[in-house]
């Protein structure tokens, strides 16, 4: 037996799970539990879905200043505004095989994530109906109308919640947090005052639609709901939420 120390074994460092976010355990960004990076990945061909389907419908979503911009500086031209987006989705295949030879991201997330969204569009709509009606009395079921198509439903569920839940609850949440207000009273700020602006969005400027109470409230609602899925579960999945919540709504029951 050697009279010198025993040789002291280093500890494994923990294995991080795939996909997890780097962040310290507990800790939690402004913008949600979420990954933002993952999250983008995730909703890019919904994204490009929209942008090329958009050129073939009369209108374009009322937050979506991104198709405006790149229309105007293509000139107004159809065929070199599709061929940006034949580029960008060849940039965002290359990107994909890139990350998963990279072993950095897989598209094994998409189907939780999908399966999920499902369920939050199907219930949404009947939770909100029942505050509306029993517990507000607002005659939420006579709200209806035929909607417009997937297109619409594509641009509200990417833009929308790249609007008023990235931007202005992820957004508020950390410049309220910047000037001290304790986390939990910065959420519930910021997720307010994102839902009200989301619905009230829907009525102004000279294309809004008339402003009903009730139509407000259930807005509002629905924004209220994203934006508790955007935090607490991710971007990605308040996207497909609302896409699909859409398409339920204003497609598939008219």
């Amino acid at each position: 037996m050697s009279g010198g120390k025993p040789a002291r074994t280093r500890p494994a460092a923990p294995r991080r799970r795939a996909g997890a976010s780097p962040r310290a355990a507990g800790a939690v960004s402004p913008f949600g539990h979420g990954d933002i990076p993952t999250s983008l990945l995730l909703i890019f061909p919904l994204f490009l879905a929209y942008e090329v389907g958009v050129m073939f419908s009369p209108t374009v979503n009322g937050v979506d200043f991104v198709t405006r911009w790149v229309f105007a500086a293509v000139g107004y031209d159809r065929d070199r505004y599709l061929l940006v987006h034949l580029v960008l989705a060849v940039g965002f295949l290359a990107l994909l095989i890139y990350l998963r030879a990279k072993r950095g991201f897989t598209l094994k997330v998409l189907p939780p994530v999908f399966i999920e969204s499902i369920i939050y569009a199907l219930t949404l709509g009947t939770v909100i109906v029942f505050v509306m009606d029993r517990v507000l009395g607002l005659g939420a079921s006579e709200l209806g109308g035929r909607g417009q198509a997937i297109v619409m439903s594509l641009g509200a569920g990417v833009h929308e919640e790249m609007v008023f839940r990235l931007g202005l609850m992820g957004g508020g949440i950390a410049a309220l947090t910047l000037v001290r207000f304790d986390r939990g009273p910065a959420v519930l700020v910021a997720l307010a005052v994102s839902a009200a602006l989301f619905s009230a969005a829907h009525h102004a400027g000279p294309l809004g639609e008339p402003f009903e109470t009730s139509v407000f409230v259930y807005r509002l609602l629905a924004g209220v709901a994203f934006g508790l899925i955007f935090y607490f579960r991710s971007l990605a999945h308040a996207v497909y939420a609302h896409f699909l919540y859409d398409v339920y709504v204003m497609v598939l029951r008219s």
